[in-house]
């Protein structure tokens, strides 16, 4: 049983008291003329401006996971985990060219969900409901990541170290009852305030870490020293280096498509739309694209704890020991107990700002896109966020089943099929952003082409740790080097998607009605908000 770090809980529990506070009372901040409006519960009201959105949208997709797994790739494997920073460098202007426009078109007919723009988009409700099953499936085992990040916490923490279940996951059990209890009060006012402080005790953790541990360490050429010589020694099971310190010509194939795919995954989460549609503006939206890189570069030097952790020796000499452990291991033996504490209060609600965030999208797309779509269309306003307000109680209460029942490695597989899933709505909703040229049977047939695909080469994968979804690479098909899965799948979704659309035109297929027209996707603020006349589906 490791000793209790009595300092460092407390400093922890301080800040977690602070943020439990914060949450119940972003109920009364901005506080919305009618409560019982999905808009208001799931969307912040659309109200958030500039500041506000940037630290939503950074608590929403620099989250706990991030903090412990990026550099836990490369305390294990080296170069390979900095595929991070170049995906979220890809994102940003990429997503600039399609998210204001998704924010005007959400805006002008009060969509809340990225399935409801698809099913305004091309008139179907079965293409609509494979983008929000999609983003749900996508976004479950990224809300217990969260959970396993405060879990790891936790457990260098020394809390929770009881041999009986009950006792030793309390402390886990706590944490996501208040996470639940001020979700379900406040709604994204909630995270969106929190946010605050989370992205704050982030950046003060990470320039104090980058400053303060290599001064203690001998210097970052002993750093880098110490992970070449890791990196160099041979794993007798395979016969092969542990790791990189340099991505080699065999793995350059894997680290830019895994780059790529995430680049372009990244906005297809529900989340991360979720804080795009809060903001007041479509302005906003295009600000906010242009300050996040200033997140990349935190992640940049966020990702060089993981050589620290091995020139600290982390873990050196234990069998067995979990990676996802060696950042909080490195604070715990690095930094003085009460800045330990902050460091940990920085990872804990860093899971509790996306985690509640996530589960908003998952509600959200539950009530708007299953619920109203096909059990009750004639359902009102405060019908729709009482059913979201349970449906996001509900998901989190699956999450932390999960986190508590299945194994850990498991929930790691489980999140990188969701990035290859996600991104498998790109052609429907980013498509659909420029073109109503895709037909609505193609764009599903695409979908599931590519769901199955993909799903099927992961699951062909293995690892030391398992014996299926093991990785998120194979081999890709006519060019013989080893790839990001996911791209590969989005690749022949959009290849099935052309080949059936101009099939399906040939036949003259009913192409449903397109409720939208080309003036929605570039109507701003203060522009009325009505719904457009259906247009011909060919049109723009």
């Amino acid at each position: 049983m490791k000793d209790l770090n009595t300092v460092a809980l407390t400093v922890f529990l301080l800040f977690f008291a602070l943020v439990t506070v914060m949450g119940f009372l972003a109920a009364r901040w901005r506080k919305a003329d009618n409560a019982l409006h999905l808009d208001e519960w799931g969307l912040g009201g659309r109200s958030f401006g500039t500041w506000v959105t940037w630290f939503l949208l950074g608590g929403d997709l620099y989250t706990a996971y991030t903090f412990i797994a990026v550099p836990a790739v490369i305390y294990g494997a080296g170069a390979a985990g900095f595929f991070a920073v170049p995906y979220t460098i890809i994102a940003y202007p990429l997503v600039f060219l399609f998210l204001p426009r998704l924010w005007s078109v959400s805006r002008v007919h009060g969509y809340v969900t990225p399935a409801d723009f698809v099913r305004g988009r091309y008139g179907s409700k079965g293409l609509s409901l494979a983008v929000a099953l999609t983003g749900i499936l996508a976004t479950m085992p990224y809300i217990a990541l969260q959970l396993v990040g405060i879990q790891a916490v936790l457990d260098v923490l020394g809390v929770g170290g009881s041999g009986n279940w009950f006792m030793k996951d309390l402390p886990l059990f706590l944490a996501f009852a208040v996470l639940a209890a001020y979700t379900y009060s406040s709604g994204l006012r909630a995270p969106a305030l929190i946010a605050f402080v989370k992205d704050a005790l982030v950046y003060l953790v990470i320039i104090v870490a980058v400053i303060y541990i290599p001064l203690r360490l001998g210097g970052y050429g002993h750093i880098f020293d110490a992970a070449a010589q890791k990196f160099s020694t041979v794993n007798p099971a395979t016969g092969k280096p542990v790791g990189q310190l340099v991505t080699g010509p065999t793995a350059q194939w894997g680290y830019a498509t895994l780059a790529l795919g995430s680049a372009m995954a990244l906005f297809m989460y529900p989340h991360s739309v979720t804080g795009v549609l809060a903001s007041k503006s479509r302005n906003t939206v295009r600000r906010n694209m242009a300050l996040m890189p200033a997140y990349s570069l935190m992640l940049g030097l966020l990702a060089l704890l993981g050589f620290m952790a091995i020139a600290a020796g982390v873990g050196k000499g234990v069998k067995g020991f979990n990676a996802q452990l060696s950042v909080p291991q490195l604070f715990e033996d690095m930094f003085p107990d009460w800045f330990t504490g902050v460091a940990f209060a920085a990872i804990g609600i860093g899971a509790l700002v996306p985690a509640a965030i996530m589960s908003i999208a998952a509600a959200n797309l539950f009530t708007r896109n299953v619920y109203k779509e096909f059990l009750k269309p004639d359902a009102t306003p405060a019908e729709e966020t009482k059913v979201a307000k349970i449906a996001s109680l509900l998901v989190k209460v699956g999450a932390l089943a999960f986190v508590l029942t299945m194994d850990k490695q498991f929930a790691i597989n489980l999140q990188l099929l969701g990035g290859l899933w996600i991104l498998q709505t790109f052609v429907s909703i980013v498509g659909g952003l420029f073109t109503r040229w895709f037909h609505r049977w193609a764009l599903l047939a695409g979908w599931a082409a590519g769901m199955a695909y993909g799903t099927w080469k992961a699951y062909g994968v293995s690892s030391p740790a398992t014996k299926h979804f093991g990785g998120s690479s194979a081999e890709i098909p006519g060019i013989g080097e080893i790839g990001y899965i996911g791209l590969t799948a989005f690749v022949l979704n959009l290849l099935v998607a052309v080949v059936l659309t101009l099939v399906l035109r040939a036949a003259k297929a009913p192409e449903g009605v397109d409720a939208t027209s080309p003036a929605d996707y570039s109507a701003d603020a203060g522009e009325p908000a009505v719904e457009s006349a259906p247009q011909p589906a060919a049109a723009h």
